[in-house]
């Protein structure tokens, strides 16, 4: 059984497109990103996979469940991150950590105490008090608390310098993921997470333009930087000058019949993502 299985997604806002035939599936395992530019629809199909919106049309169900009609259910199994500055300032660490136990049935406040006194927060403090870094380590440390098997994360990094950044990413893979749970992620900072994902979805006007694992991506793509002028013997999906040469990006095309011409590689999630959405590809595997 799927995690989110998405088919048909469609959501308008007055004369705005928000999501025009959304596919999405997530399977057990997983640790999906879903990368797209402002207004690509991303912040839509994360609502909806909450249930924070009313779909126009389309199918969708999450942990087989129908998030907007059987949402408290469907919390009951879900964790969520978004911006950390959504915590709320006024109220005590411990009377935080109280409201989330009474709140979510699967969650330790122990295994959270625990976690929490491998940093400097105390439970006394308030939260309005704790610096950027701070938020970021107690709402890991209730995530991490609730035995969930999906998590969200929605820019859950925003505004954190690069050593906490890698430290939220790690104590996600670390102390979260597992075989039986599934990671759906959305960030800016496409290049943070590029190490940790099974498989990437790029969405762009509402929808999918791009389904691939990672796993598959050097097989898929293929980056070569040539001379300027350099004849090439297929098409390419993309092209760009560089200020080390001409930057092309090929699909499905083998690494053999462009061995010779310049250095191949395999292109990044930022490269990929470039190609595939400002050339309009609109590539759906």
């Amino acid at each position: 059984m799927s995690v989110v299985s998405a088919k048909g997604l469609v959501k308008t806002y007055g004369d705005v497109q928000a999501l025009d035939g959304l596919n999405l599936d997530v399977k057990k395992g997983q640790i999906v990103g879903l990368i797209g530019p402002n207004g690509s629809g991303k912040t839509t199909a994360l609502n909806a996979i909450l249930g924070l919106n009313q779909l126009d049309s389309g199918d969708l169900r999450v942990l087989g469940l129908a998030p907007l009609a059987e949402r408290a259910a469907l919390m009951e199994q879900v964790a969520y991150i978004a911006d950390t500055g959504i915590l709320p300032k006024w109220i005590k660490v411990s009377d935080l950590l109280a409201c989330v136990g009474d709140i979510h049935p699967r969650f330790d406040r122990n295994a959270a105490i625990e976690r929490l006194q491998q940093t400097e927060i105390r439970l006394n403090k308030r939260v309005g008090v704790l610096s950027k870094g701070m938020h970021v380590q107690l709402h890991l440390a209730i995530v991490l608390a609730i035995d969930a098997p999906l998590l969200v994360l929605d820019e859950p990094t925003l505004g954190l310098d690069i050593l906490y950044r890698q430290a939220f990413y790690d104590a996600v893979l670390n102390d979260y993921f597992n075989e039986d749970r599934s990671i759906l992620v959305t960030t800016h900072e496409v290049r943070e997470i590029e190490h940790i994902l099974t498989d990437v979805v790029f969405i762009n006007r509402g929808r999918c333009a791009l389904n691939l694992n990672m796993a598959a991506a050097e097989e898929t793509f293929v980056k070569l930087i040539t001379a300027q002028g350099t004849d090439l013997p297929a098409v390419p999906i993309s092209t760009r000058k560089t200020i080390s040469g001409t930057t092309h990006i090929f699909k499905n095309v083998p690494r053999e019949a462009l061995a010779g011409l310049g250095e191949l590689s395999t292109p990044n999630l930022v490269e990929l993502f470039v190609a595939v959405v400002e050339g309009q590809q609109g590539v759906q595997e």
